[in-house]
């Protein structure tokens, strides 16, 4: 089966896109350069086509029992307006996927976006799970086809954004959402990201999404706005200290285990995983996510590559690169408990050579609070 493209897969064309295949789509890598958009996010702002990712919304009177059990964050937390990051997690408290969920402003729905590589089997593992309780009303719709998904960010992406619509993006908080219009076409505005840095995640109608895509690209023009590619997406987000799905996360790699424990709402009741991650936080994980610089030449530290410390392998490189910003190869890893500290020597094996490195706390890059968020 050919790979899927998203209604921009014209203009990226346009703009001079290389594309790559993506989990069953052909998705923009990079335009003028990874680095040129890294940086440009990091100090201006960027735009990025994510068409790609799944959306669902989950609806009816038992939504939010539902969304409880299957989820290890408080759901019940949400207000209408408001957003968290969660997981779909197995009984063995593996990650099935880590999601976005929004409590929709104004209607009783709530908008779960998944990973682009996790859609279907997100959808089954999620009517699997209606099914095995019909006590629970509950509606899931896959929105993915009909909706298109943007990102504004960068420190610029709030004044830019303000140019086309009338309503205070200066009100919405971080993991606040918001319906209403951007250049006049309906929107759901959330201030959500993947980057480290401030922005906005866009959701319109999928037959608009175009226009959005023109229209801000010529608002923030002016600013500097450039288009980005998944390259400059992956490092930016690798400088941010951030999971992706299948690297850092996994059927075989716990919330506990990523360092993402904060995700898991220990007060509220049952959820699905929540006994295997009771056992592991008394045990203690077995495991560790880690950050760490390479502090010698030696190549890129790429996933899977061996990591060793005192001569033993204790894990493997879940992603590295070259940080753009820090100027540094930098990576994350998940080793062993008792080799895991900041500070601590760890060599990893790139083409054959051990190459040395030495822990850091993540994450690599913290953006400044100070960043003025109007121009």
């Amino acid at each position: 089966m050919s790979p899927k493209v998203t209604p921009l897969y014209e203009r990226h064309r346009a703009l001079g896109a290389r594309f790559i295949e993506f989990a069953g789509w052909t998705m923009p890598v990079q335009y003028e350069g990874i680095i040129s958009e890294h940086l440009a996010v990091r100090t201006r702002a960027g735009l990025f086509d994510l068409g790609h990712m799944g959306q669902v919304i989950v609806r009816g009177k038992d939504a939010l029992p539902f969304l409880q059990y299957l989820t290890p964050n408080d759901v019940a937390a949400l207000s209408p307006g408001k957003a968290q990051y969660s997981m779909f997690l197995y009984s063995s408290g593996g990650v099935v996927d880590d999601i976005i969920v929004y409590r929709v402003p104004d209607t009783a729905e709530y908008l779960v976006v998944v990973n682009a590589a996790n859609t279907e089997k997100d959808l089954e593992w999620l009517n699997d799970h209606r099914s095995q309780h019909p006590e629970w009303s509950v509606e899931i719709e896959d929105m993915s086809a009909r909706t298109g998904m943007l990102a504004l960010q960068g420190p610029l992406a709030e004044p830019i954004l303000q140019h086309l619509t009338s309503f205070d993006l200066g009100t919405l908080p971080s993991f606040g959402i918001v319906r209403t219009e951007v250049a006049g076409i309906a929107t759901l505005v959330a201030r959500t990201g993947y980057t480290g840095e401030d922005g906005f995640e866009c959701y319109c109608p999928i037959e608009r999404v175009v226009d959005l895509w023109d229209a801000i690209l010529e608002a923030g023009q002016p600013l500097g706005l450039v288009p980005v590619g998944l390259g400059a997406r992956d490092t930016l987000r690798i400088e941010a200290g951030l999971p992706l799905y299948g690297n850092e996360l996994s059927p075989e790699i716990t919330p506990l285990e990523a360092g993402l424990g904060w995700v898991i709402a220990w007060q509220k009741g049952a959820f699905l995983g929540r006994e295997a991650l009771e056992r592991q936080r008394d045990q203690g994980p077995p495991r560790r996510l880690v950050g760490f610089e390479l502090v010698e030449r030696g190549g890129i530290p790429r996933h899977g590559y061996p990591v060793q410390f005192e001569s033993d392998v204790v894990g493997t490189v879940t992603s590295g690169t070259v940080s753009p910003t820090l100027g540094k190869t930098i990576g994350m890893a998940l080793i062993a408990r008792h080799a895991a500290a900041p500070g601590r020597p760890l060599e990893i094996l790139i083409r054959d050579r051990l190459v040395k490195a030495v822990q850091v706390k993540l994450p690599f890059y913290r953006r400044s609070r100070s960043t003025s968020r109007s121009v």
